[in-house]
């Protein structure tokens, strides 16, 4: 399995003002090609932070993927970030000022400021943007994408194709009412055999009764039915209600 990070830009959503919605977007799709996000960070627009986290991620990760900071105002300073992290000049990219051009009818409409939605890092790859036509780009493991979630979905599966798949995560869920303290030495000593497996257990109440969800996930189906079977073994004997929930994984 190959690993990703995501590294979410924006003093918007630092503030609580915005709230993200690409780090479950980008975990569900990754994940159907077996790419695991093994970390997420949320950053502010400084580019010095910028610059360090995304040197600092893109050594240590298969793929990185950033949000937000690539729209035409002075507050967007990703992409000269990128360009510095790589040590490379910021370009404007003739593809995408045609683009652009195509994009508003009225040349007096793409202004020296919307201009800017074209420069990216010398050397980088543009990614497609069907909606509002200013692109993202990859430039080596790196890809820089928009903060709007319509936008970066659409961007997601245009450069979809690019990312080497590995080994998706399967998983299986069990739902037992009962409380996770009950469960938690049992469920460690099975963790520790069943060590190709990942167990989880998430606490909840529904309809005012107390129970956990336990959810296994392992890229060996073998491995994963063979922990879901002993985690089975487990609550049942408990003699609680619980039950197998299909995973929208």
């Amino acid at each position: 399995m190959n690993y990703a990070c995501l590294i979410i830009i924006g003093n918007e959503i630092l503030s609580g003002r915005t709230q993200d919605l690409n780090l479950a977007f980008l975990g569900k799709r990754l994940n159907k090609l077996g790419i695991r996000i093994a970390e997420a960070r949320v950053i502010s627009d400084d580019s010095d932070v910028i610059i360090n986290t995304l040197n600092e991620c893109r050594s240590k990760y298969d793929y990185v993927f950033t949000t937000g900071g690539i729209g035409p105002t002075h507050d967007d300073i990703t992409s000269a970030a990128v360009a510095n992290a790589f040590g490379v000049p910021l370009i404007r990219d003739p593809e995408a000022l045609t683009l652009l051009r195509q994009h508003y009818a009225n040349p007096k409409d793409l202004n020296e400021q919307r201009m800017k939605m074209c420069e990216v890092p010398k050397g980088a790859k543009l990614i497609d943007n069907p909606i509002s036509k200013a692109p993202g780009y990859q430039i080596e493991n790196v890809f820089v994408l928009a903060g709007v979630p319509r936008i970066m979905q659409a961007m997601y599966e245009a450069l979809k194709d690019r990312l080497v798949p590995g080994e998706p995560m399967k998983s299986r869920t069990i739902i037992a009412f009962i409380g996770e303290g009950k469960l938690a030495e049992g469920l460690g000593n099975i963790q520790i055999i069943h060590s190709q497996t990942e167990i989880g257990s998430y606490p909840f109440i529904r309809d005012g009764r107390l129970g956990t969800a336990l959810v296994l996930r392992s890229t060996d189906q073998k491995a994963l039915d063979e922990a879901t079977q002993a985690v089975n073994v487990l609550v049942t004997n408990f003699k609680v209600e619980h039950f197998e929930e299909i995973s929208a994984e």
